[in-house]
């Protein structure tokens, strides 16, 4: 590019000679206005950015003037030339021709603006020269050149991994970035954005800085910073990186100025604004007279550094009467002080002219700062750097040459790219006990401070270190931060602001993405019901344990209670006494019946059966008890296999009765051959071959599938259900099937014989008991099955009591009223009596 607009300038002249028919001059190039030289048998030159103008465009009607010719447009000029000279004898522009073997330079010190020194490297990398970069440096676009190039700042990755942890500790995921449009900016758009989004980060903004070039006034600036401005300060983001180099806060300065007088609310306004290391605070021009709040509170990355000692009293010794060969503090210090020097000043008022009395540490800090800045700890560095190195060498000299002086003599004819080997392997500690080295790739191996910075109302201000990134230290050292010791923009009150595309989903709530925006834009959807999310901005929700359920806000889990009838619920307490009280009620009944075992009346309803039945009614209500408490594998087993069985023997009983008062009352009539069957034996076997089939069936139930305690954690929301597990559902309800047709086949024969007379009308209330006793278990099924936990426990609990209390009472009830209420009619003449009056 450089070969082709110089030739591009040749072939111009050419054709305007040509065509006016005059002999072309040739001419030195412009002056370079700014220089500083002081002689020495070792030089180590320096080649910086430091000059900003506004000027006009160039018409190219006239030559130049040398005070024009340092605009921003000539820098890659002003950089080739500054190249070339130190190439050149001194005091004539003949590159690569030197007359004198004094002033060998041995070292360039370039920054701090990154293009700078990629233009001087397209020069001093051909001749070797070792450049020492105290600007921060992106990857270098030519390999050949890096190879000579020393970087006083770390890995240029370092920096932006660091800002992508600051973004995801403070949890700024919707940012605005503003960079640069030049090679530098492309690369961090290109190649660094694309991991922050990989991070969770995701861009409001991604816009550029308009064009600085020769033509820029300021009002011309202004205007373009207008639309910047207001697509910045409309953003609804409040956290906003910087990226840029040295001149970028003149421009950024600029666009918040302009953005004053736009009419956007000041809470929209209010961002923390995050600069890349290379940004420096300046003041230019009429910038010196503006307010620097737009910094209160902004955040930064800096090389680490030290106060020098001398530094300070260095600064306070500069004079610019004194030192007329710097032909930089001449500038400076007319636009610091508003004053021009006598040497300098052709024809100027009296009260242009500086008293010489002005001092550098009068100067409020953001035109001139007397501490050392990261900037000026990088360039005292790399002076350090340097000279080590030529100690390195000169020792190494001594260590084959007996003669000092001949070493010395030999160092000075040393050529530049003789000095590699021992850049290259320097280790140190500088004046400030810093330990220095290099990396493989020479780049200095170091860290990065997180800056927060403060100002105050004179103007000044104050760089804070609040942490630092250190790739080197232990995985929970690489990011620190002291979040309590940051100063927050002042619209801010001090709470650390939140940057997010919208309010985050709480607990309870998952995300769902916009259509048509960022992936950090999104709507927040209750959680489904079972499910829940206990963590902010969840992409979805997720099922509790098995043995926990959600909170009514589906935020956190709640552990499950275990459900099952303990007799300290109060349900619990109820059942057991009831059956405690129908137990002992039977037991009283069993009593009474066996005291009056040789009355009629229980001798007319075969007392043995009643016995039987009264025994296996006691046992029906004490086995309800097996039922209450934590199921065990004991209890579970023995509830249900007792309660079918001694059901089954009741209900066998009752059949028992019936076809024994059917088989009775036909005996009786004259000539009946059935008199043989009815007996004792009869009773016996009905009970024992019906109750065997059951005793069966429950064997079998036991051996191939036992019920066995089981924990239930999906039929009730908030409880895990303790219960008994049947085992087999198809034995269960073979159980409940067989006493059902047992109860159906003495209900049957029952409802035949309720016409029977009075003194063996027991078909009447066994007909009654069974009524009862089918309905309470009809309703028993679906109850059983439409209830959960503990309720499905209590529902069997109660169809036993139930339709054992109904056996108990419509069989027994009549005969105890007789028995101990009219004793006069428990004689046998009343019962002959009466049957003869039925017959």
């Amino acid at each position: 590019m450089v070969i082709f607009v110089t030739s591009m300038f040749m072939l111009l002249g050419h054709v305007v000679c040509k065509s006016v028919s005059v002999q072309c001059s040739t001419r030195h190039p412009l002056p370079i206005v700014h220089k500083y030289y002081q002689s020495g048998d070792l030089l180590i030159a320096g080649i910086v950015s430091n000059v900003f103008k506004f000027s006009d465009a160039f018409t190219f009607e006239v030559r130049p003037s040398p005070s024009s010719s340092d605009s921003v447009y000539f820098s890659p000029r002003l950089s080739y030339q500054a190249a070339l000279e130190l190439l050149s004898t001194k005091g004539r522009f003949i590159p690569n021709y030197k007359c004198d073997n004094q002033n060998n330079f041995v070292a360039v010190l370039g920054g701090p603006n990154s293009n700078l020194y990629f233009y001087v490297a397209d020069i001093l990398c051909l001749f070797k020269v070792p450049q020492l970069l105290y600007g921060f440096a992106p990857g270098m676009t030519n390999k050949n050149n890096g190879a000579f190039l020393y970087t006083m700042f770390p890995r240029w990755a370092n920096q932006y991994m660091g800002i992508m942890k600051l973004l995801l500790y403070f949890r700024w995921i919707w940012v605005g970035v503003i960079y640069v449009d030049d090679d530098y900016g492309q690369e961090f758009i290109q190649e660094v954005l694309p991991t922050f989004s990989e991070h969770g980060i995701c861009f409001d903004f991604i816009a550029k800085f308009p064009p600085m070039t020769f033509s820029s006034s300021f009002s011309v600036m202004e205007e373009r910073n207008d639309n910047l401005s207001i697509v910045v300060m409309l953003s609804t983001t409040k956290a906003v990186v910087v990226h840029g180099e040295i001149e970028t806060i003149v421009i950024f300065r600029i666009m918040l100025r302009t953005a004053e007088f736009t009419e956007i609310s000041m809470r929209t306004k209010a961002k923390v604004w995050i600069f890349t290391s290379q940004v420096v605070f300046t003041s230019t021009g009429i910038q010196t007279n503006w307010d620097i709040d737009f910094i209160h509170g902004a955040l930064s990355f800096a090389v680490p550094f030290q106060e020098v000692s001398g530094f300070d009293q260095f600064l306070r010794a500069r004079d610019p009467t004194s030192e007329k060969e710097d032909g930089f503090i001449g500038d400076f210090w007319k636009h610091a002080f508003g004053c021009s020097l006598p040497s300098t000043t052709e024809t100027i008022t009296d009260d242009d002219i500086c008293t010489e009395v002005e001092k550098l540490e009068s100067l409020p800090g953001s035109i001139f700062e007397m501490s050392m800045t990261a900037h000026s700890y990088s360039i005292y560095t790399a002076v350090y750097v340097v000279a080590h190195a030529l100690h390195a060498m000169h020792v190494s000299m001594l260590k084959h040459r007996a003669q000092a002086n001949k070493g010395i003599k030999m160092l000075l004819n040393q050529h530049p790219w003789q000095y590699h080997e021992f850049l290259k392997r320097l280790s140190f500690n500088n004046s400030a006990e810093d330990l220095f080295s290099l990396d493989p790739n020479v780049e200095i191996e170091t860290g990065l401070d997180i800056i927060n910075w403060v100002t105050f109302p004179n103007k000044s201000f104050l760089r804070a270190k609040v942490g630092r990134i250190d790739f080197k230290a232990a995985e929970d050292k690489v990011f620190t931060i002291r979040k309590d010791a940051i100063i927050w923009p002042q619209m801010f009150n001090q709470v650390q602001p939140l940057s997010l595309c919208n309010d985050r989903c709480h607990p309870g709530y998952s995300k769902k993405k916009k259509e048509g925006k960022p992936f950090c834009c999104y709507d927040c959807l209750p959680c489904p019901e079972g499910k829940v999310s206990d963590q902010e901005d969840t992409s979805d929700c997720f099922q509790c344990p098995e043995d926990q359920y959600p909170n009514s806000y589906q935020n956190f889990c709640l552990q499950k209670h275990i459900n099952f009838l303990s007799y300290e619920d109060p349900l619990g307490i109820t059942l057991a006494i009831f059956a405690l009280f129908f137990s002992l009620l039977t037991a009283l009944v069993l009593k009474i019946f066996i005291k009056n075992q040789d009355t009629p009346i229980v001798k007319a309803n075969n007392r043995n059966l009643s016995y039987i039945l009264l025994i296996s009614l006691l046992l029906s209500f004490v086995c309800t008890l097996l039922f209450l408490g934590r199921p065990n594998n004991l209890s579970c087993l023995l509830c249900q296999i007792t309660f079918g069985i001694i059901f089954s023997v009741a209900v066998s009983c009752v059949l028992a009765k019936t076809i024994i008062v059917v088989l009775a009352f036909i005996t009786t009539k004259p000539g009946s051959r059935m008199r043989n069957w009815v007996g004792k034996r009869l009773a016996i076997s009905i009970v024992l071959s019906c109750s065997f089939i059951q005793i069966t069936i429950c064997t079998v139930w036991v051996i191939t599938s036992p019920p066995f305690p089981d924990f239930d954690m999906h039929s009730m929301t908030k409880e895990i259900i303790l219960r008994c597990n049947e085992g087999s559902v198809a034995m269960f309800y073979s159980v409940l099937g067989y006493m059902g047709f047992l109860a159906t086949v003495s209900f049957t024969v029952a409802f035949l014989g309720r016409k029977l007379p009075n003194s063996f009308n027991e078909a009447k209330f066994i007909t009654f008991s069974m009524l009862v006793f089918c309905s309470v278990w009809l309703t028993f099924v679906p109850t059983y099955l439409s209830t959960k936990g503990k309720y499905t426990v209590a529902v069997e609990i109660f169809s036993i009591l139930a339709s054992s209390a109904g056996l108990l009472g419509c069989i027994f009830s009549p005969k105890l009223y007789i028995i101990v209420v009219r004793p006069e009619l428990n004689v046998k003449v009343h019962i002959t009596r009466r049957l003869k009056d039925r017959v």
